[in-house]
């Protein structure tokens, strides 16, 4: 492990936009919305438990952005000459208050201020690309909301920006050097992928995809309102749980099959929209970490992939049948990743079902990031990453389109969250989606062995 403590800033500097940064431009919608405007970001909150000094958090922040330069990174979108511009390190905004005092959960009035901190919108023309809002219950109780914009920072690096500050703000209060390990930065990955791109391995990929999603389309579902309604266009977040059982289930009938737990609910989701869309060769988008070196593991950017796995349902006859396709097709995909305009490239017709009118896609994932800071002592600190929210809310971290389930394994029970574009789906149709896919799993949790026309 590196020691550091507030170590020297790289010198500014101009350098190109990452493949998955270009396919954000492929889906602009300007400032005010989509993968570009001021809710495009990620937020967190996080318990502290301790001695908090307020001071010290504030250094810590500005360590962490001379840290990671992809905090101080702006985009040039526009032309041909589109790039990253590294500026100088500044102080990230903290935004301190007392919280009232008031009977009943503190968790609740946490997740309340989390909430208002997503609903927040943080333009991505500001500098640095991350902020912090702390609400302090008292001396020694406080919940940090950390907001970045989507942009500069994926859900990977989010748990590494808690890691680093948790250790650099200890390391303040204990008057040493942190002890983190090397950061690499998000303009070394882009030289790589620049260099990948033109090796027989991305070719081999290519190759792979192309035959993989001949004459495939992304699975749509039927959306509640036209595209051309001109509704207007924010991210709604419903959030649920599911009972113990199904996160036991789930780990069980992984086992069973020689599968993973995303494995297994992916299987059962893929059957609700086998119900949904009258289809049996589904394909359903996913995300993966994208880091595809692992020196980039420390690094913080915007390395997630958008992936279409294709699961040919004609010839499974039981639950158990689905999840070993699934298995297959995520193998063959985790080892051809490439970025998704390279996939578009490849299979250019994909996304003409799922962006017609009165369609859209869903994608899925499940959060598995080893990262997670569960009351985690660091220094005089308890950080606490406040993973079981359930208050929904009608203005959220935007989606660029669509809708998107996010489910974690997190005892007791498995919490998820459904994200929709409102000028597409109603909360209705979400909350109907997420009973559909409830009642699959439940049904195919009993028994794996089960006959797909039973489900």
């Amino acid at each position: 492990m590196a020691h550091q403590h507030g170590s020297v800033a790289a010198p500014p500097g101009r350098f190109p936009l990452s493949l998955q940064q270009e396919f954000l431009r492929v889906i602009d919608s300007g400032e005010d919305s989509g993968p570009f405007g001021p809710w495009y970001t990620i937020v967190g909150g996080w318990r502290l438990t301790g001695p908090l000094d307020v001071d010290t958090l504030q250094d810590a922040l500005d360590d962490l952005v001379v840290r990671h330069e992809s905090l101080r990174t702006s985009l040039v979108r526009e032309g041909e000459d589109a790039c990253q511009e590294v500026t100088g390190p500044s102080s990230p905004h903290l935004d301190v208050h007392d919280l009232p005092q008031r009977e009943g959960s503190r968790d609740l009035q946490a997740e309340e201020l989390v909430n208002e901190v997503e609903a927040t919108p943080f333009g991505m023309d500001r500098t640095p690309l991350v902020g912090a809002v702390l609400g302090r219950f008292d001396e020694r109780d406080a919940v940090l909301a950390l907001t970045a914009h989507h942009t500069a920072v994926d859900g990977w690096s989010m748990q590494l920006v808690v890691r680093d500050l948790a250790e650099l703000y200890a390391a303040r209060r204990e008057g040493r050097p942190a002890v983190l390990p090397p950061p690499g930065q998000y303009r070394e990955f882009v030289a790589w992928q620049q260099e990948y791109e033109r090796g027989p391995a991305a070719d081999k990929a290519r190759a792979f995809w192309r035959d993989n999603l001949r004459d495939a389309r992304l699975t749509p579902i039927r959306t509640d309102h036209s595209r051309d309604a001109g509704l207007p266009a924010t991210t709604a977040w419903q959030r649920f749980l599911l009972p113990e059982s199904f996160r036991t289930g789930t780990l069980r009938v992984a086992r069973t099959t020689r599968g993973t737990p995303f494995m297994v609910l992916l299987a059962a989701y893929v059957l609700l929209l086998r119900d949904l869309s009258e289809r049996d060769d589904i394909v359903a988008p996913t995300f993966t970490p994208g880091r595809m070196q692992s020196r980039m593991l420390d690094t913080v950017g915007s390395f997630y992939n958008f992936i279409p796995l294709r699961v040919a349902l004609s010839g499974c006859r039981t639950f158990r049948d689905v999840v070993d396709a699934v298995r297959r097709t995520c193998v063959d995909a985790y080892t051809h990743e490439l970025p998704f305009n390279d996939i578009l490239a490849e299979a250019p017709d994909l996304l003409a079902d799922a962006s017609a009118d009165r369609a859209a896609d869903l994608a899925f994932q499940v959060v598995q990031s080893p990262l997670i800071m569960a009351d985690q002592p660091v220094g005089d600190l308890r950080w606490t990453a406040m993973r079981r929210r359930t208050l929904p809310q009608q203005v959220g971290s935007a989606l660029p389109d669509g809708a998107l389930w996010n489910l974690e394994l997190n005892a007791p029970g498995i919490v998820g969250s459904a994200g929709h574009l409102t000028n597409l789906f109603t909360d209705t149709t979400m909350t109907d989606l997420v009973i559909g896919f409830q009642r699959v799993l439940s049904r195919v949790l009993t028994d794996p062995d089960v006959r797909l026309d039973r489900i």
